[in-house]
């Protein structure tokens, strides 16, 4: 546990350094803020978070870089003091307002996720194998070819295109859409899976039911897992940390797999929490470079994952503030 003093001097130390990514001196934390305490004290104090590896020395002549263990040590302080635990609400609003339509809910707030942190988002939709059924449409498009579109109850639109072998009349498949309303609206996918309505049953002997029964599980199945809507890699790019690309192609490797995402994020996460993780305490080694903000919304398995990825020297009060007003926005939905 550090003293409120060194609290002080490494909440410093760590505000320089993340605005300008160069090592921090003790005549520039002298100058540039308000400590209370003398140079020579300011000196110690760094020397003491030095030894104690909160800090760390570059190179011989130059200032000091926080370590992992120091943004750790200046997150929980930020984390107990609570200064961002409600969220900015005008970080709410703003957000609130780039997500007003439905079907493009998660890609609007993971945009504005990134344009707030200046990070990569990643905004991870809940998973439709608990879903509910709101709405199921046949739209017959010739002959010979029709679509399945289903609506969950939190507005996540899936569609699966079908071909038939021989011509189906539109008629046809609008008294299998009624059949399936019938049957299925306020059925998830795992309550399908389980059980079929003996009604429907009773109508196997039709080929063309089971069929668009079976074309109906498959895309329900095919997006059973958890989307990731991510943006923000050319602020990565920005950064002076990820100045060259290759230093980046680890990370977005990890990042390209939707389940190895949620095993990641997933890590401690409960409805009312955020979790940070910095450097190497990420469980993924091409992260070891790198912080996640991570909060979940919703619930049980129909819960999603809001966060931001972004170099140690993150504005950690800014993303922890963002991540919890795209958790309310995401929540209240």
């Amino acid at each position: 546990m550090l003293s409120d003093r060194r609290q002080r001097v490494l909440s410093a130390l760590i505000e320089e350094y993340v605005a300008y990514a160069l090592p921090v001196g003790s005549r520039t934390l002298v100058e540039r803020y308000q400590l209370g305490v003398s140079p020579a004290t300011v000196r110690n104090e760094l020397s003491v978070l030095e030894d104690g590896g909160y800090i760390t020395q570059p190179h011989t002549s130059a200032g000091r870089i926080p370590t992992d263990a120091g943004y750790r040590a200046f997150v929980d302080d930020l984390l107990e003091s609570g200064p961002v635990e409600a969220g900015d609400a005008a970080m709410v609003e703003e957000l609130r307002n780039s997500a007003t339509e439905l079907d493009s809910l998660f890609e609007k707030t993971s945009k504005a996720l990134s344009r707030l942190t200046d990070c990569l988002s990643i905004v991870l939709t809940p998973s439709v194998i608990s879903q509910q059924l709101k709405q199921l449409s046949l739209v017959s498009l010739n002959d010979y070819q029709a679509l399945i579109v289903v609506v969950t109850e939190d507005g996540q639109v899936l569609n699966r295109h079908m071909d038939f072998t021989e011509p189906v009349e539109a008629e046809k498949l609008a008294s299998l859409q009624g059949l399936f309303n019938r049957c299925f609206i306020g059925k998830s996918l795992k309550d399908m899976e389980l059980a079929i309505d003996r009604e429907l049953i009773d109508a196997f002997q039709d080929p063309l039911t089971h069929l668009v029964l079976d074309e109906l599980i498959l895309c329900l199945q095919e997006n059973r897992s958890s989307k990731a809507h991510r943006l923000g890699v050319s602020a990565l790019l920005q950064k002076p940390e990820f100045s060259r690309s290759q230093s980046l192609v680890p990370i977005m490797q990890i990042l390209e797999d939707d389940t190895v995402l949620l095993h990641i994020f997933d890590e401690g996460l409960t409805s009312k929490s955020t979790v940070v993780k910095i450097g190497r305490e990420n469980i993924a080694e091409q992260l070891s470079g790198v912080s996640v903000v991570a909060s979940q919304y919703g619930r049980d398995e129909a819960a999603g994952i809001v966060a931001v990825i972004g170099p140690t020297r993150m504005d950690y009060s800014k993303a922890i503030q963002a991540v919890r007003a795209a958790q309310q926005v995401l929540q209240d939905i």
